[in-house]
């Protein structure tokens, strides 16, 4: 079976669940099975669900696992909802891997990539917002929000403003090339940032992300480790705060003199005080790992 992917973090995902040997891990973010085939085959003990929203990703794992079928569980929807449908179940593991698989990224007609044919960047081809939509009708203004809150784009205002003065847009190629002959270069390519920015949109990444959290918090779970890899700041400092707010004792206002909570409300603790990095070796061979961030948290 020819496998298109290399899985970023993989040894140190592993690493992190080996002492699990029971109950369920949940992949939230299942792609091409690379982490989920490597705790099958490590963690023999355990049962495993593999969730996606992407049917061409869950058609290609359940290839990859099936003789671990009896082990498995396929789930296809967002990973928001993943803890609540399986709430019920002895969960002792949660791994998601967040940002854009390479399934998608290498897909020409799924509009992620700048020689893309298409203008689509939908990670649910099920849903109707995509890139043609944000490119070519939110108004400058709208624009800019996006360009500012999600790509951290310096020159947001000039960007907005060339592309509601230039739309509309047919493919990402068309917008891609258009940038880089309007925008001073840098070490990025101008497009990066404004893409990055347009895919969180369409997507509602960083929504979904938050959302995902709130779902495990209010799962009250119990002995469960969660593991997160993000692909940029904004994402890291979600997974960083909530970690945080988790294994804060004390949960009084900060103008208080003295504790008067109780000083108990812990669910846990983090495992990781400073986030898992790829080693030089594995970003030599799998650049796309390079800005990768691997966080952990026990719950209690």
């Amino acid at each position: 079976m020819d496998i298109p992917h290399i899985p970023v973090l993989y040894n140190e995902v592993l690493e992190t669940f080996k002492d699990i040997n029971e109950g369920y891990i949940i992949d939230c973010t299942t792609g091409f099975a690379g982490h989920s085939s490597g705790l099958l085959n490590q963690n023999q003990n355990i049962k495993l669900i593999c969730n996606d929203q992407d049917d061409e990703a869950l058609s290609f794992s359940k290839k990859r696992v099936e003789k671990f079928e009896n082990r498995v569980i396929f789930n296809k929807g967002n990973f928001e909802h993943v803890i609540e449908t399986f709430k019920d179940y002895e969960i002792r593991g949660v791994l998601a891997d967040i940002g854009v698989s390479s399934l998608q990224l290498d897909k020409l007609e799924r509009g992620f990539g700048f020689e893309s044919l298409t203008l689509d960047m939908r990670m649910n081809q099920n849903q109707s917002l995509d890139a043609a939509t944000v490119v070519n009708t939110y108004s400058q203004t709208e624009l800019e929000r996006i360009f500012k809150d999600y790509g951290e784009v310096r020159e947001y205002k000039k960007v907005a403003s060339l592309i509601v003065n230039n739309r509309p847009f047919n493919s990402s190629k068309e917008l891609a090339d258009f940038l880089s002959k309007k925008m001073s270069k840098g070490k990025l390519h101008p497009a990066t940032l404004p893409f990055q920015a347009i895919r969180i949109e369409v997507n509602d990444e960083l929504g979904v992300l938050e959302r995902l959290f709130d779902s495990l918090e209010k799962a009250k779970l119990k002995d469960c480790i969660v593991a997160i890899i993000s692909f940029h700041s904004l994402e890291d400092r979600i997974v960083k705060n909530y970690f945080k707010k988790w294994s804060k004792s004390c949960i009084c206002p900060d103008n208080v003199f003295r504790c008067e909570c109780g000083n108990n409300h812990a669910l846990g603790k983090i495992i990781t005080k400073k986030p898992i990095i790829p080693t030089a070796l594995e970003i030599k061979q799998n650049p796309r790992s390079r800005s990768s961030k691997l966080r952990v948290f026990k719950f209690d």
